[in-house]
């Protein structure tokens, strides 16, 4: 496009010599008009060479600004939004995440729709919400063909794009295709024996050899931690750490305070700042090839640590995510914190607006998120979401059919209220099948210790009501359900008409009476699908 503006600015100058060489041969008639016109005629064409100059370094600067920014997409696999530095957290040493929130933008109230992997990544790389994206709402799916993802749209308009780690998943999709972009997986050593062997700093490395580049790329960091499971006292025996230093008020109220669940959360730290420490390298790694001035860097996690009531729940602590955005020379005044209300569906209008791609015609199904570049590059501060709205179907298995836990819920300013569609089924799973749908390892194994009778077995397994209300300005944890509460009743109807509307705009199933709508769609992980049948099965054999 610029080659062809030079062209006309060039060609409309010769023309505009033409006409003075021909108004010079019509007066030679007259030497003293010829000198005053061979004089404006220089003076003119000097005129004119020097604006095309300077039109032509104008618009070389507009090309360089307007250049598509490379991104690079960080997240790690079951991380907490406290567990940051950036956030306050001491235990957990992230000193990479900080870097990026405090030479770019900390934001503090980000959310997934889903606090699980897959259907938490699907609506990362789709822009829209879990309710409509049919079997892709549930955790290990088949995703639908009918979806193009946003690194698709990207590589379509010249984008090159590739991935290390732990893409969209777990689940399955159509042979051939590649949802994100190419593997780039190198091997390395690692500390302990359940940190996953790649390199993923290395990964980068290599494919920013191999890459074509004169295009932008985006390449996707998907950390396999702090995802379970652990090596058992890592995070004191390799990590240095200490069980003093989790302190009494790390200890949500719905785990009990014991060694043991101390030494789980200090591995589970071990592994976080594992994800951290490679987020450093690949920074370092831009910055000496020159590439951090053009690169977007977006750090998150898909959904919180893998504990009870925690992953694959509803709760603040489950669906409230870290985000930090560092974009050099871009963001308008760096190291700066914001509050908007963000939603994971938000990341792909971003990623298309940045890379100058039309929504419309980006060949995706309509986006329900909101680009928020507009915080990035101007002295806004606040989007314009008001309300937040989430959703759960089935997570893991561990019911009869293969049943799921069907919630949706809607955040507004300080309250949450979730309304729970099958309260007479387990949230964590049935028991028989040792509550599979919760988050195993030493934490999960105190609380079935605790009883029955325990405030962490009712809050981490128990069956739950129908409607939950939280204030989050006074009870983060969301232990104290103010359904009930004379004075909150009323605002609970408010708020489950509000959530209902809103979710019929938006063409939820449920909303239509399908309530076996997303149940119907297979679990495609062969080895756990049908377990709670299967269980029973054997256990009515040994009777």
């Amino acid at each position: 496009m610029i080659n062809i503006m030079f062209f006309n600015i060039i060609n409309r100058c010769l023309n505009f010599k033409i006409f003075l060489d021909k108004l010079k041969l019509n007066l030679l008639s007259n030497n003293n008009k010829l000198n005053k016109v061979e004089y404006l005629s220089g003076k003119i064409q000097q005129g004119v060479c020097c604006s095309l100059l300077l039109i032509m370094g104008s618009c070389a600067n507009e090309q360089t600004n307007k250049q598509p920014p490379n991104i690079l997409f960080c997240v790690a696999d079951d991380a907490s939004y406290a567990h940051f530095g950036a956030y306050g957290c001491d235990w957990v040493k992230t000193p990479n995440f900080d870097r990026v929130s405090n030479e770019g933008i900390l934001f503090t109230n980000a959310y997934t729709p889903n606090a699980k992997c897959a259907p938490s990544r699907s609506c990362i790389i789709t822009g829209r919400n879990p309710w409509q994206l049919e079997a892709a709402a549930n955790h290990w799916p088949y995703f639908p063909d009918k979806y193009k993802t946003v690194c698709e749209a990207l590589r379509e308009n010249g984008y090159e794009t590739a991935f290390t780690g732990k893409p969209w998943g777990p689940g399955k999709f159509k042979e051939g295709r590649e949802l994100i972009g190419t593997r780039y997986d190198v091997k390395g050593e690692t500390p302990t024996s359940e940190i996953e062997n790649t390199d993923y700093a290395g990964s980068l490395n290599l494919f920013l050899k191999e890459r074509n580049k004169k295009k932008p790329f985006f390449f996707w960091y998907g950390g396999w931690e702090p995802h379970r499971y652990y090596e058992y006292g890592s995070g004191i025996e390799k990590g240095g750490k200490q069980l003093d230093m989790i302190k009494q008020t790390d200890i949500p109220s719905y785990w009990p305070d014991e060694e043991k669940v101390k030494t789980d959360m200090l591995d589970y730290a071990f592994e976080l700042e594992w994800f951290d420490l490679h987020l450093g390298k690949m920074i370092d790694l831009l910055e000496k090839q020159g590439l951090l001035e053009n690169t977007m860097i977006v750090v998150t996690s898909d959904n919180g640590m893998p504990f009870p009531r925690v992953k694959g729940n509803p709760y603040e602590h489950s669906t409230h995510m870290p985000l930090a955005i560092m974009w050099k020379g871009k963001i308008i005044n760096p190291r700066k914190v914001n509050h908007s209300l963000i939603s994971f569906i938000d990341f792909a209008p971003t990623f298309l607006e940045a890379a100058g791609i039309d929504i419309a015609t980006s060949g995706m199904q309509p986006i329900s998120g909101k680009s928020i570049l507009n915080i990035l590059t101007s002295e806004e501060e606040r989007n314009e979401r008001k309300v937040l709205l989430q959703g759960r179907e089935r997570t893991d298995v561990g019911r009869p059919n293969d049943w799921g836990y069907p919630v949706r819920s809607i955040r507004k300013d300080s309250l949450l209220y979730l309304y729970n569609f099958h309260p007479e089924r387990w949230p964590g799973g049935n028991p028989e099948t040792d509550f599979r749908d919760t988050a195993p390892g030493p934490t999960k194994e105190a609380v079935i210790k605790s009883g029955e009778s325990s405030v962490w077995w009712e809050a981490c397994l128990g069956l739950r009501p129908q409607e939950e209300l939280y204030n989050l300005n006074q009870d983060q944890e969301c232990m104290n359900n103010l359904c009930n509460t004379e004075a909150y009743v009323g605002i609970a109807a408010e708020l489950k008409e509000e959530l209902f509307q809103l979710l019929k705009k938006e063409g939820d199933p449920r909303m239509e009476g399908k309530d076996d709508y997303f149940d119907q769609f297979p679990y495609i992980n062969d080895t756990e699908r049908g377990l709670y049948d299967r269980t029973i099965l054997k256990m009515n054999k040994k009777r």
